[in-house]
Parts: structure tokens; C-alpha cells; sequence
């Protein structure tokens, strides 16, 4: 059940990046991320309303807020890696970098997934590049300070997802009340700081408000799966998220396929498999 819910949470965060893509196309992306985070607190105040015995203590609440600080860190250093470098960078980077660090504590921890499951998370480490990978997309000339960024939201996402792992799960849902605190802080700060003015585009009111209602869902779903399986094999899971990205702009952008991406979600298929089955 726990690999499911992360397969789900990943195709959900690669819908709701999908959507904050066409949002930031109009709209500055601090200030997408900022309301789009804002609204979906209004999620969350309803499955928190209907949510059933819960045990919640300080602790899981801190464990939230660290991770919406490291959410918040690693967007700040993704949309200008974004904005600076080429996706077939930025994306892989971000990701994998997002993947290895929860790999890397949950192993640290004592966690010791079986040989099938193991082998299909090493198999989803390489199938997260090859499906954001992008032809000519001029790699020769990324600066390094890209790189670098892009390595850092990736270990800012990767510390969210362990944060969020150390929460007990009897907390439910109440740990991603603390990580919104987090996180909507962090970045009223940065909005105040370079004096943005929250100003949504006429008409892009409906992506914002659905690209924060599906990363709350998606982040909902990931709670409930790390609360199910190992923080080093569920965090990779749910790291596949360029995946359901890259399908969404085949279907409704028109952009084909390239080779080396249908290879990605080969493995990124093969990799759930042998997960599944481990």
C-alpha cells in the first residue's frame, strides 16, 4: 500500500508542476508558489476537520516545520535554476539529488530494503534523468552556479521528505500544518525582502488554486505512504514525479516523446514492479 500511495503522490506532483508551469508563465513563480500554498491550506483545514484519531505532539509539529523551511529553501533555489539553465539540467539534478538524500538517511537509520526492492530503487535513480532529459537543450553552456542551485532545491526537497518521515504517523496529516507554517513563513519573508507584490494574472486564478490544491493532496499522499513503508524506498518513488510531467506535455502540449524518455518510464515502470514485489 505504501508504494502505491507514492506512485499516486508522484503522478500528483508531477500534474500540480505541470500546472504551476503554465501558471508561472504569466505570473512571477514566488508569487505562484506563495498563493498557490496559501490555497491549499484550505485543503488541508478539511482533511484535518474529517481526519479520525489522531495523537499529534509538538514534536511531530516541528518535525513539519522543518520540513516546509526546507520546501521553501528548495524553491527558492529551483525556479531560478530553472530561469537560468536548461530543464535537462535543472530537472534530473533536482530530482535525483531530492531522491538520494532520504535514501541515504533512511539507509543510515538501519533500513535494510529487500534485494528486489532495493534493485528497483537503484533502477528508478537513472529512469528519474533519462525521463527529464531534453535534446538540445544547449548543456555545454550551463553556468555552474546553476548546477549548484539546482543541487540544493534538491536537497531542500530531500530534506522535507525525511522531515516528514520523522513525524509519527498517528499525527496523521498534522505534521504538513507545521511544514505550511514553514513554508508560507519562509517565503512571506523572501516577498517582503524583494518587495513583490502578490499579483496573479487575470484568468490564471483557476491554475494556482489547482496547482496548491494537488501538491497538498500529493503531499497528503506521501505522508500517509512513508507512514506505510521505508523513508529509503518511498522517497525515491515518489521523487519519479517528472515522469507524469513529461506524459501530460506529450498529451496536451503536443511535444513528442524522445527516446531516452520512453527508456525513463520503462525503468521508472520496472522500478515500481520490483518494489512492489519486494
Amino acid at each position: 500500500m505504501g508504494v502505491l500511495l507514492a506512485a499516486l503522490s508522484s503522478l500528483v506532483y508531477g500534474t500540480a508542476d505541470f500546472l504551476g508551469g503554465f501558471a508561472s508563465k504569466r505570473t512571477d513563480g514566488v508569487v505562484v508558489t506563495f498563493v498557490s500554498q496559501a490555497f491549499g491550506c484550505v485543503v488541508l483545514a478539511v482533511a484535518l476537520a474529517v481526519w479520525p484519531d489522531v495523537t499529534v505532539t509538538a514534536g511531530d509539529i516541528w518535525w513539519g516545520v522543518a520540513g516546509g523551511i526546507g520546501a521553501g529553501v528548495g524553491l527558492m533555489f529551483f525556479y531560478p535554476a530553472l530561469a537560468d539553465g536548461p530543464m535537462s539540467v535543472v530537472a534530473p539534478t533536482t530530482a535525483l539529488c531530492g531522491a538520494i538524500v532520504p535514501l541515504v538517511v533512511g539507509i543510515t537509520l538501519g533500513e535494510r530494503p529487500s534485494v528486489p526492492a532495493m534493485c528497483g530503487v537503484l533502477m528508478a535513480l537513472p529512469a528519474i534523468v533519462l525521463v527529464a532529459h531534453e535534446r538540445d537543450a544547449g548543456v555545454a553552456g550551463v553556468r555552474r552556479s546553476t548546477v549548484l542551485h539546482a543541487v540544493l532545491a534538491g536537497v531542500g526537497f530531500g530534506a522535507f521528505f525525511v522531515c516528514l518521515s520523522r513525524a509519527d504517523s498517528a499525527a496523521g496529516l498534522w505534521p504538513l500544518a507545521g511544514a505550511r507554517v514553514g513554508s508560507l513563513g519562509l517565503l512571506a519573508i523572501v516577498l517582503i525582502l524583494t518587495r513583490r507584490r502578490i499579483d496573479v494574472a487575470p484568468g490564471s486564478w483557476g491554475l494556482v488554486i489547482a496547482v496548491g490544491s494537488g501538491d497538498m493532496v500529493a503531499n497528503s499522499l506521501y505522508v500517509l505512504a512513508v507512514g506505510r513503508g521505508l523513508l529509503s524506498v518511498i522517497a525515491v518513488i515518489g521523487s519519479m514525479y517528472p515522469a507524469s510531467t513529461v506524459i501530460l506535455a506529450q498529451v496536451f502540449l503536443g511535444e513528442r516523446m524522445q527516446r531516452a524518455q520512453v527508456v525513463g518510464l520503462a525503468l521508472a515502470g520496472a522500478a515500481l514492479a520490483l518494489v512492489a514485489i519486494g
